[in-house]
């Protein structure tokens, strides 16, 4: 059996790497973290959802996080000028948690390191360096970012985690396969002044004439993302900025949405969303987080998936890092991002929608009554993230899309 695991060295801050490194020193690990960023105002994932709320209890900020941030009571997802749907968290039925937040990231994402710090991780401020010592795929700190923990490590650590997000440093380093999402748009996003809301305190996604549109509140300000064919998009404007502004002057729905919307930041651009590596870990490293695998934005699952894949890669280095922990590891984060992406296609296929139609249309129908606890009990808990890693619940949703529209036509309703 291989020596424990005793020294890990996290390769980036953020919330999936600060919260890793919480979890570790307070099994008694010794952990350095290697964080050179300063946190942007503007990040994607400023929305949690409710299944997030345990892994912040755990982390012992949620007072601090309440304090700084929009408290979020449901989800409102709006189909055209004429109809939308808004659904709370505590009508959820055998909801855990009943409640949300939207988070300014730069405080969250702090608040985080914070507790990192407190609990006995070591932080670097300055970029980690890797290097590959043979031929084959063992990966070793550079002698200079073993020499920048000045003292903290004087030798190998016995784990490198890369942590470093949508850079994924060790999978561009080691050419690790991966596979993409099935769209290929640009989210353009920013904070704004003038943006109404349906249902206030709720994350809103809005079907757009070609894309969607998320609109979270956030204390005083909105967050609003377009996420649009990268070719279509492009015809707004030469710059980002324009085409961000003139779209929102041209879509009936964003319209809607106040008649003044004014930007306050400037435009954020992704393009590189929908990814996940085929392989977690290898010899003397492992991914966690963004670097693993990230989906679509829609259902607002990041940080989900950033606490969850944490506290799922501290549990397999407490219990020693070998070979079945990492395998299991693996497996359990790649289940649930692939859970996510079959969700996520439903929404832009049309079928999810079209399925929420349905259940509107047939609510009074007796079967439809006998079934309603079973479905509410199941399916909303897949977008509130506490289904999301069982596999009942998402087989249900998966099967109720596909075959139980009722032979209504889901183009009406799909992203294009």
């Amino acid at each position: 059996m291989p020596n424990p695991i005793q020294t890990v060295a996290i390769i980036g801050g953020g919330p999936a790497g600060a919260a890793l490194a919480f979890h570790l020193c307070n099994a008694g690990k010794d952990v350095i973290l290697f964080e050179r960023r300063t946190r942007p105002p503007v990040t994607v994932g400023e929305s949690l959802v409710p299944a997030t709320i345990p892994f912040i209890r755990e982390l012992g900020i949620e007072e601090e996080v309440r304090a700084y941030s929009t408290f979020k009571p449901g989800a409102t997802f709006v189909f055209n000028a004429e109809e939308s749907l808004s659904f709370r968290f505590a009508e959820v039925r055998g909801a855990i948690t009943k409640y949300s937040y939207n988070v300014p990231r730069d405080k969250f994402d702090l608040s985080i390191e914070r507790v990192a710090a407190e609990s006995g991780a070591r932080i670097v401020r300055e970029a980690a360096r890797v290097e590959r010592p043979g031929v084959g795929e063992k990966i070793q700190l550079s002698q200079q970012s073993i020499d920048a923990t000045e003292g903290f490590l004087v030798k190998q650590p016995d784990l490198v985690v890369d942590a470093s997000g949508r850079a994924r440093l060790l999978p561009n380093l080691l050419r690790l396969p991966f596979e993409h999402g099935s769209r290929r748009d640009t989210a353009l996003f920013a904070h704004c002044d003038g943006i109404d809301q349906v249902v206030r305190g709720n994350v809103h996604t809005d079907l757009l004439e070609r894309g969607w549109a998320w609109r979270i509140p956030l204390p005083d300000k909105m967050s609003v993302g377009l996420v649009i064919d990268s070719d279509h998009i492009k015809t707004f404007g030469d710059t980002i900025a324009e085409q961000f502004d003139n779209y929102l002057k041209h879509d009936p729905i964003t319209r809607l949405w106040g008649p003044d919307p004014r930007r306050r930041t400037p435009v954020l651009k992704f393009t590189n969303y929908q990814l996940r590596s085929d392989r977690g870990y290898g010899d003397g490293w492992v991914l966690c987080g963004d670097t693993f695998g990230f989906v679509d934005p829609v259902f607002s699952s990041g940080l989900l998936m950033a606490f969850d894949s944490a506290r799922a890669l501290a549990d397999a280095i407490i219990a020693g890092g070998g070979e079945a922990e990492m395998k299991r590891y693996e497996k359990h984060v790649i289940r649930h991002l692939s859970n996510w992406h079959q969700t996520i296609d439903h929404f832009y296929s049309g079928r999810l929608f079209t399925l929420f139609k349905v259940a509107e249309k047939i609510q009074h129908n007796l079967g439809a009554r006998i079934m309603d606890p079973h479905f509410r009990r199941h399916l909303p808990r897949v977008f509130t993230g506490e289904a999301t890693a069982q596999r009942y619940s998402v087989w249900l949703l998966d099967f109720m899309c596909k075959y139980g529209l009722m032979d209504q036509d889901p183009s009406e309703l799909r992203v294009r």
